[in-house]
């Protein structure tokens, strides 16, 4: 059993803060001294963030994942390369973000269509709603000023767009992976494990 943390809350802000427009970055920073005393300035402060993070929504986040995540996503791979471990489980918290980035790089890296990799990460949309804590997570996001319908949902525009990104980005899965350092004896051997009874 492995624990594997791809992300944390400092990935995040970097990659946030990465895509905060420079204005709007220089004008928080200004603002934060202001902040240690004052609530309403430190809402002010976080503002552009949380405006950014809300508007890129999931697709963002995948993004970031993909960035910042690397380490543990080569990891989470090369784990599944070894056909001894097979059946393998892995998961996240509402197994769909996270686990669904994951799947989707191994799904493509098989040859599997990009719509049937959509399709398929669709069937999470639901997850919260099926999850005891449901009213937790909705309340959790919204205490974080997060849009809860932007972030509990699994729509197919979410996976198409981190696909859509990737290809741009990268070229394809095969060189996004060689990026990370998951080169391709490595892929093969994936591929190997998770196609061959």
């Amino acid at each position: 059993r492995h624990f594997v943390s791809l992300m944390n809350e400092l990935k995040y802000v970097k990659g946030t803060v990465s895509k905060v427009r420079k204005r709007d970055m220089a004008k928080s920073l200004l603002k934060a001294p202001g902040a240690l005393v004052s609530q309403r300035v430190r809402n002010s402060c976080k503002k552009p963030f949380l405006d950014e993070i809300n508007q890129g929504g999931l697709p963002m986040v995948n993004d970031m994942l993909l960035r910042y995540g690397a380490p543990g996503i080569k990891y989470v791979l090369e784990l599944a390369c070894d056909r001894h471990r097979h059946p393998m489980a892995f998961y996240c918290t509402a197994g769909k973000d996270r686990t669904g980035v994951i799947t989707a790089l191994i799904l493509k890296l098989c040859g599997v269509s990009t719509q049937a990799i959509v399709e398929d990460y669709t069937l999470s949309a639901n997850v919260y709603a099926e999850m005891n804590d449901h009213q937790a997570m909705v309340g959790a996001l919204s205490q974080r000023s997060l849009d809860p319908k932007t972030f509990l949902g699994a729509p197919a525009h979410v996976m198409q767009d981190t696909l859509d990104a990737m290809e741009e980005e990268y070229g394809s899965v095969e060189a996004y992976l060689e990026w990370i350092g998951f080169d391709k004896t490595k892929q093969e051997a994936l591929k190997k494990a998770c196609m061959e009874e």
